[in-house]
């Protein structure tokens, strides 16, 4: 591969790269899925049985992953391509790479949508909408419940939210790895950290943080099935965002002389950790208010704005909430607009600018699907398949097919094309230690993602 395909940005520092790591997998599953599943899985047994998944599986493809970006030094495919042939191997398998920036880019279309959600809830929150609604208790479920269904079934409002939420992308990416994405990181990684605290902080006060810790870390492995084991495996997988390009991507920018193994480890743990504090910070206001504590965007939209309204300084909370959920989702929107936005830089040689307009707007065109989708439009509807809308088909195309099929052949690919000295180099392990990433990598994760995607499509249902 020439030379003048390598991308020449790098990350300051290996804090920068954490953060911007931590960024891309902190989003929207820590904050509402997270800590439900745990309640619903055994609490404590399930944290522990998703702590080995993610070190025994979610760690080593990240490795993997940050290995093929560094040593190719390009965008993902491109990454794959120099990498299958410094190790013998054909440079077919670059497809891996364009799979996983596929995905990002169909999640985003979508991903970007949902996060107009929480900034038009921020607004809502500021406006007094939540406070207002809870005045008569006769009728405040339904007051916030027609806010959320006016929102996401008005395509005037989808479009504005999502608008904004793509143009401020493409403004961060536009200014460059250094000036745009690693300064947006370091302002709102460490300003989300410490909304999510406050938040829990208050609500620990004003909530029933007892019944919350429970229902969390109660360990009871009765509770957890193979279902739901599988359930962890899957969720430790998605929620590093694996198989996206975003790790490809982020490791090309890796300085020289930054520990691949000792960065994703503290990757892993942040992500983790902020996933518990959410919960830490959701559930005391659930549980005291006698909300069901149902996955998905009813909690966030619908459960909690209902509690704000009737809580001491409930509309100031909502919107250093919503920031905080904003904040969460942008990290992770820039992250997969990267890839893209990379390729044509390198590959077409157009400016940073430029390009982050052109995948910008190609994200806006595709995030349209989604927005007539919620609308009800007819033209959205699906009759082949699995039937449903474009929406629910770019969402179970992404999630249950297009990621596990990216995890196993990033797996496979790194276990059994790479050479075993280049990943060793990279690691930089003692020889019983990447012995031990190496079994992971040749064979725990490639069965234990394909029983993720065969669960998810239904086997074993």
């Amino acid at each position: 591969m020439n030379t003048d395909t390598h991308v020449s940005n790098r990350w300051s520092s290996r804090y920068a790269y954490i953060l911007a790591a931590t960024g891309a997998a902190v989003g929207l599953g820590n904050i509402w899925k997270f800590p439900y599943i745990m309640g619903e899985n055994g609490g404590g047994a399930f944290v522990f049985v998703y702590l080995l998944c993610i070190f025994l599986i979610g760690v080593p493809v990240m490795m993997a992953e940050v290995v093929i970006g560094k040593r190719g030094r390009s965008t993902p495919a491109n990454a794959m391509t120099h990498v299958a042939t410094e190790s013998g191997h054909s440079s077919h398998w670059s497809i891996i790479g364009s799979i996983g920036v596929l995905a990002g880019f169909l999640i985003l279309s979508f991903y970007a949508v949902i996060a107009g959600w929480a900034a038009a809830y921020v607004f809502f929150a500021g406006s007094g909408e939540f406070s207002a609604a809870a005045a008569d208790p006769a009728t405040n479920a339904d007051a916030i419940g027609a806010l959320f269904t006016d929102l996401i079934t008005s395509v005037p409002q989808l479009l504005i939210w999502t608008t904004l939420t793509i143009a401020a992308v493409v403004y961060v990416i536009s200014k460059g790895v250094k000036e745009g994405l690693e300064t947006a990181i370091t302002y709102l990684m460490p300003a989300l950290f410490v909304l999510l605290l406050g938040i829990m902080i208050y609500s620990a006060i004003v909530g029933d943080f007892a019944a919350a810790f429970t229902f969390m870390f109660h360990v009871d492995f009765s509770q957890l099935t193979i279902e739901g084991a599988l359930v962890a495996l899957g969720h430790a997988f998605f929620t590093l965002s694996l198989a996206m390009g975003i790790m490809m991507i982020y490791g090309a920018y890796l300085p020289k002389g930054v520990s691949i193994v000792k960065t994703s480890m503290m990757i892993a743990v942040a992500d983790t950790v902020v996933a518990l504090i959410a919960g830490l910070a959701i559930y005391p206001i659930v549980f005291a208010h006698g909300l069901e504590p149902s996955a998905g965007p009813g909690l966030l939209f619908q459960s909690l704005p209902l509690a704000f309204g009737s809580m001491p300084f409930g509309d100031f909370v909502g919107v250093l909430f919503f920031v905080m959920v904003v904040f969460a989702a942008f990290t992770s929107a820039i992250a997969l607009l990267e890839s893209p936005t990379a390729y044509l830089v390198e590959r077409q040689n157009v400016s940073r600018t430029k390009a982050a307009i052109i995948a910008g707007a190609a994200v806006w065109i595709l995030s349209l699907c989604t927005i007539f989708s919620f609308a009800g439009a007819e033209w959205t509807k699906l009759s082949f398949g699995m039937g449903g809308d474009i929406f629910e088909f770019l969402d179970y195309l992404t999630a249950n097919i297009l990621l596990p099929l990216g995890g196993i052949l990033i797996s496979v690919f790194a276990g059994w094309v790479i050479k075993p000295e280049i990943l060793k180099e990279e690691f930089n392990l003692s020889d019983t230690y990447f012995a031990v990433v190496l079994t992971l990598l040749r064979y725990v994760a490639p069965v234990g993602i394909l029983l993720v995607f065969l669960n998810a499509i239904g086997l074993f249902k």
